[in-house]
């Protein structure tokens, strides 16, 4: 779900919005922000007032899945270097089992189609939502599957990490993977982990009695299991799940696009949530449902400690409440046959990436305004030398930067060993120097005028591990 702050109108010329067929809104009211969020907190308040549904209380803390997620996630993590601050990933899964077998032709695996980040600041003043496109192409780390095999990393679209984890159907596993590839992939220390069914949002929907949409056009799409006529109708069930769902028929057909979608569903949900949940039986049938299809790790499963995190994030002014998504473009853009992906886009990823690891808080307008003229990678000519003294080195590093779409002008042999890895260029390179120099940790591009012209020369120092 891409939200994203900044005020707009609904349909209607109002202020009040329904879930669109058109472009995507980039805005969500701070009550829908954080509506879903304080749902246990509400639960735990009503039960409280009754003072007779203790046993309310133990059924929806029994529903909470939990996941040993931190002993499956393995060393040589980011260094946590803001203490105090939470970094929090939020999936939305759905596993192709049971009920959720219809969707996904061909697909028996753990899927997730939803990816975000939670950073919620050390002094609990302000917090920001990253969304991850689960069309991103990223490094996907080595991970076990949990079916007795390890799969070798490899570059792929960031969703697959849940699935490749999740292969023996164990959450636990796809946790850790996603885990693995987001930390790899940003640099962020992750220190919660929270996962939630589709089945259990098609509950919620129907604990509400559906909720309205107002597509512009009629959806048929067989993949989703969905068929909509044009204009204003409430949908739940099925066709509630095949809306968020819906890709490939309607708009541009890109996940950017479903995303923005969703993101307007989930303020319709949360803000008639907020009218509707009055009612013990649909706050009941609300929150079971939710409580039921969701999964966290340890120290996250239970009423108790996720009202805590709603309550921390209730308190943050709606002015500081930011959700943006990660800068990105299209692949086929550096690599013209691949017309399924996006990647992110640097130095701008890594610079918001940074700031949050730092406990900085991002400048919205600044990221958006550094993000409208991208230096593609396949702009970046670089040569490669070899400083490590191991032979080849410098050709395997040439095929890694071919595959993240940099042009690679030549390989070589550095005219001395060098303990780390180096990005040096010519006057007037710059911009496309700080392009690579940002996919390295702890990267810094230095201009050289003795450089050789033309070119970004990358030093392979026996640092050098992987792109970001």
């Amino acid at each position: 779900m891409e939200m994203e702050s900044g005020k707009q109108r609904g349909p209607d010329g109002s202020g009040n919005r329904r879930a669109t067929h058109g472009a995507p809104r980039t805005r969500l009211t701070r009550r829908g922000r954080i509506a879903v969020w304080s749902g246990a907190v509400l639960a735990v308040g009503l039960i409280a007032v009754a003072g007779t549904a203790a046993w309310v209380y133990q059924d929806l803390n029994g529903n909470i899945h939990s996941a040993d997620v931190d002993n499956k996630v393995g060393g040589g993590r980011p260094v946590n270097s803001s203490p105090g601050s939470k970094n929090i990933l939020v999936v939305g899964s759905d596993s192709r089992a049971g009920d959720n077998a219809k969707y996904g032709s061909g697909l028996t695996t753990m899927q997730s189609d939803t990816l975000m980040v939670l950073h919620l600041a050390a002094n609990r003043k302000w917090a920001t939502v990253v969304s991850l496109p689960r069309d991103s192409w990223v490094a996907i780390p080595a991970c076990d599957r949990g079916n007795g095999s390890r799969s070798a990393a490899h570059h792929f679209k960031i969703n697959e990490a849940f699935a490749i984890g999740g292969t023996s159907g164990e959450i636990a596993g796809a946790a850790a993977c996603t885990i693995k590839t987001v930390e790899q992939n940003t640099g962020l220390r992750i220190d919660h982990f929270m996962s939630v069914d589709f089945q259990g949002f098609k509950g919620m929907v129907n604990a509400l009695d559906g909720i309205e949409v107002c597509p512009e056009a009629a959806i048929h799409d067989t993949k989703a299991h969905l068929d909509l006529e044009a204009g204003c109708q409430t949908v739940k069930d099925e066709k509630a799940l095949g809306y968020v769902r819906t890709r490939y028929s309607i708009g541009d057909s890109s996940d950017l696009g479903r995303i923005g979608r969703q993101q307007e569903f989930m303020e319709a949900l949360a803000a008639k949530a907020q009218t509707r949940l009055t009612s013990p039986k649909a706050l009941y049938g609300f929150l079971d449902s939710a409580t039921e299809s969701l999964t966290t790790d340890k120290e996250l499963a239970g009423i108790k400690p996720l009202s805590g995190l709603a309550s921390e994030i209730k308190g943050i002014p709606g002015d500081r409440l930011t959700f943006l998504t990660v800068p990105n473009y299209v692949r086929e853009l550096d690599v013209p046959t691949d017309k399924a992906n996006v990647v992110w886009q640097y130095p701008q990823a890594a610079d918001l990436f940074t700031a949050l690891a730092k406990d900085e808080e991002v400048d919205k307008e600044r990221l958006t305004a550094d993000s409208k003229d991208p230096v593609y990678a396949h702009t970046v000519r670089v040569q490669v030398l070899n400083g490590t003294g191991v032979p080849g080195r410098a050709a395997k590093v040439a095929d890694t930067l071919r595959t993240a779409g940099f042009t690679v002008t030549g390989v070589g042999n550095a005219p001395e060993h060098t303990k780390r890895t180096t990005v040096t260029h010519p006057p007037g390179l710059r911009a496309a120097a700080e392009v690579l120099a940002s996919r390295l940790p702890g990267g810094v591009a230095r201009e050289d005028a003795q450089a050789a012209p033309g070119v970004v020369t990358l030093t392979v120092g026996p640092d050098f591990d992987a792109l970001r």
